[in-house]
């Protein structure tokens, strides 16, 4: 019976070690994270294998070609190779400054369903700047290494002449970081290089002011947040759409939107805006984008204001849009997040080790040249001799041997010599030959003067970046607007106003109900036994108060509370305002300027005056705590907007009419207030009611002159009518 070998145990630490690091940094440093020269791995061996088949100067190919040649570097799936090739076409417009000259539907960066053709019916090549991406390789400007299998050579880095790690955005997620590069202009670019070359203590962003994008839109440029992205290479910035208004036919048309979003997430945030009532001044939302480019149409309400309306979308939907930057960068190997001046001084210095490994390759090419040359020259000193040599010499391996000991140069020189045919030996070929020598040497030396002068290296990238900026640069694509000049509205005045009523119940139901609902519907239901009692009429944007049993005023803004339809019970006010256990609901107020005044009355028969404007705070403060007073329970409270007179009931049937100028005005929210109502056996004052509402059509019977007093018995005779009696008032 074979045994089973026991299980191995380790800790999850040495597991992790030993298995997800390596794929950890495998991602970071192979796959997701650009390097200096601005590409990613899977962009580098693209566009490479591209160079390689010669297509930097010949027709397109299908791009299937391109992608079953790729996957020789690239050991990925076709469709990802195809999908890499995809954004760095010129048809899709990912990138400000495309790589690959293409034909055919390559879909589009701002739709999300607009697929691009499959690769057998797309073709590409190279485009023209991509001179600049590959300018020196063959010249051992940068290393160059195996591919996955061995088999082939590819390079390390594409040394391309201007810093393309800041001209073209790229983006990247690998394992416990990620990369974020916003576009910026070409021009701009390098005339900030030129300028960094020149004095690395410079302002880059007098050269290059903000980012540039594809797809256009306008840049709202926050001096605060633009520095701190150059400074650090963290930070977000704003984007938002370009739009303009056709009035008379009654429609917006966007053309232009951020990078970051899409047609159709605009039309689904647009449609959900429309469907929750958010926004209400919309008809119809539709992509009318075609061959002539990107176009969204919203056609609005003749009522609305076009730009209002705009500033509505602006803050709702990703018509404006942040992008989040964050400049991490491979150096050497190592991540790094770097500013922009940063990244310019590590481009700068690996452009400048690049250029140098050109000048010494063609030094070295020269330098061999010469020395051919000079053994040329040596033979041309009795050229005769030379032919006698090799028509004397029994066997050609010997040839060499015998220019060398007649001649004293070397086996290279010799082997020169031996190659040139028997046409080339007249006098002109000879003294031009002997010309080159001069003209070498010349330029040898300027090669070497160059290398041992880093300022002549330096002006060198100065001149490559001047050509690339003349032959390549534009005019910038995405305007820039400061943020002063951005018109934005406030939360206020993005909240819809309309005429409405609040309905507060004795169960403490609240019913918001606007009046365009409530004229065109029946009867307002309740529960059973609840029943209303209180209706107020105001606007969506007023302030609410709610004074509960506790003493507690809650304050909400109207539109907090949202529309009920009149057979709706409403809210329930405990959940509402969270109020605790037993607290109830017991007045409420409509305010949009705190003015008028609150007359309140207690059971211990005192009553208080207090100026409206006492509830008014500064902050958004939900919650006010002693309120009012809570030493006896509260009767009643009224909103006055002038002096009146109330009738107050006791429990002994006593009632007193009082002016509600004898009660004095109180700053102090809690104070207990004056008394009014005198107790008398132990009454209480029970109700309160506003004179004009309590069918007494003889008050001066109830009046006094001097408070507090005990009041009057009501007498039927008073009461307009008069089958109501106390019973009923109270």
């Amino acid at each position: 019976m074979t045994k089973i070998a026991p299980i191995q145990r380790e800790p999850i630490t040495d597991t992790l070690e030993k298995n997800y690091m390596p794929y950890a940094m495998s991602v970071i440093v192979s796959r997701a994270i650009p390097e200096i020269d601005g590409f990613k791995p899977s962009h580098r061996k693209l566009l490479y294998t591209m160079y390689k088949m010669g297509l930097l100067s010949s027709s397109r190919t299908k791009s299937a070609n391109v992608v079953g040649q790729t996957m020789k570097l690239n050991p990925h799936g076709d469709q990802a190779i195809y999908e890499t090739l995809v954004r760095l076409t010129r048809g899709n417009d990912s990138l400000i400054q495309p790589y690959i000259d293409s034909k055919g539907n390559f879909g589009k960066v701002y739709s999300r369903d607009m697929h691009y053709a499959a690769a057998r019916y797309t073709e590409v090549r190279l485009d023209s700047i991509c001179q600049e991406i590959f300018s020196g390789l063959d010249k051992n400007s940068v290393d160059m290494i195996d591919n996955y299998d061995g088999t082939m050579k590819e390079p390390m880095l594409l040394p391309a002449t201007f810093p393309s790690v800041l001209v073209n955005s790229n983006q990247g997620i690998a394992v416990g970081m990620a990369s974020n590069i916003c576009s910026f202009n070409l021009a701009e670019v390098c005339a900030a290089t030129v300028a960094y070359i020149l004095d690395p203590a410079c302002d880059v962003q007098q050269y290059m002011p903000a980012p540039d994008f594809s797809t256009g839109a306008e840049l709202i440029l926050h001096p605060q947040e633009i520095n701190q992205i150059y400074q650090t290479g963290r930070g977000s910035f704003r984007l938002r759409a370009i739009y303009q208004v056709d009035k008379k036919n009654g429609y917006i048309e966007i053309l232009q939107i951020p990078y970051t979003t899409s047609v159709e997430a605009i039309i689904d945030d647009i449609s959900n805006l429309v469907k929750t009532g958010k926004i209400k001044e919309i008809n119809d939302v539709r992509d009318e984008t075609d061959i002539d480019g990107l176009k969204l149409t919203i056609d609005y309400k003749r009522a609305a204001d076009p730009d209002a309306l705009m500033q509505k979308l602006f803050r709702f939907t990703t018509l404006e849009n942040s992008f989040p930057c964050n400049f991490n960068i491979l150096i050497n190997g190592t991540p790094r997040v770097l500013g922009v001046k940063s990244i310019l001084g590590e481009w700068h210095a690996w452009r400048r080790a690049c250029l140098r490994r050109e000048l010494a390759f063609d030094l070295g090419r020269k330098q061999d040249r010469l020395h051919l040359l000079k053994g040329l020259e040596k033979i041309l000193l009795d050229i005769d001799q030379a032919i006698k040599i090799i028509r004397e010499t029994e066997l050609e391996s010997e040839v060499i041997n015998n220019l060398m000991q007649g001649f004293a140069i070397d086996s290279i020189q010799a082997e020169y010599v031996a190659e040139i045919r028997l046409r080339q030996l007249n006098r002109q070929y000879l003294l031009q030959r002997i010309a080159d020598i001069k003209n070498l040497k010349k330029e040898i030396a300027d090669l070497q003067a160059m290398l041992g002068d880093q300022e002549k290296v330096d002006q060198k990238i100065i001149e490559q970046l001047q050509a690339v900026s003349k032959k390549y640069g534009r005019e910038r694509r995405t305007r820039l607007i400061h943020t002063d000049s951005v018109e934005r509205l406030s939360d206020h005045e993005l909240i819809e106003d309309y005429r409405l009523r609040m309905f507060l119940t004795s169960h403490g139901y609240v019913k918001k109900i606007p009046l365009t609902s409530l004229r065109s519907a029946g009867d307002l239901k309740t529960k059973d036994d609840d029943q209303i009692i209180q209706d107020l009429e105001g606007k969506n944007k007023m302030d609410i108060l709610f004074f509960t049993t506790q003493g507690n005023v809650y304050k909400l803004k109207v539109f907090e509370i949202k529309d009920h339809k009149p057979s709706d019970f409403g809210e329930f006010a405990p959940n509402l305002l969270s109020l605790d256990e037993g607290e109830k609901v017991i007045f409420m107020h409509l305010t949009d300027d705190y003015s008028g005044q609150f007359f309140m009355t207690f059971a211990n028969g005192k009553a208080v005056r207090l100026e409206c404007n006492v509830y008014e705070t500064k902050t958004n403060r939900r919650k006010l705590v002693n309120a009012f007073s809570t030493h006896s329970p509260i009767v009643g409270i009224f909103h006055m907007t002038s002096p009146e007179e109330f009738v107050l009931f006791s429990s002994i049937k006593k009632v007193l009419i009082v002016k509600s100028e004898q009660i004095p005005l109180k700053a102090t929210r809690s104070t207990q207030g004056i008394a009014v109502l005198l107790s008398k056996k132990g009454s209480t004052l029970v109700n309160v009611k506003r004179l004009s509402e309590s069918g007494i059509n003889e008050p001066q019977y109830y009046r006094t002159k001097v408070l507090p007093a005990i009041g009057s018995y009501l007498k039927e005779s008073t009461l307009v009518n008069r089958q109501v009696g106390l019973d009923g008032l109270s």
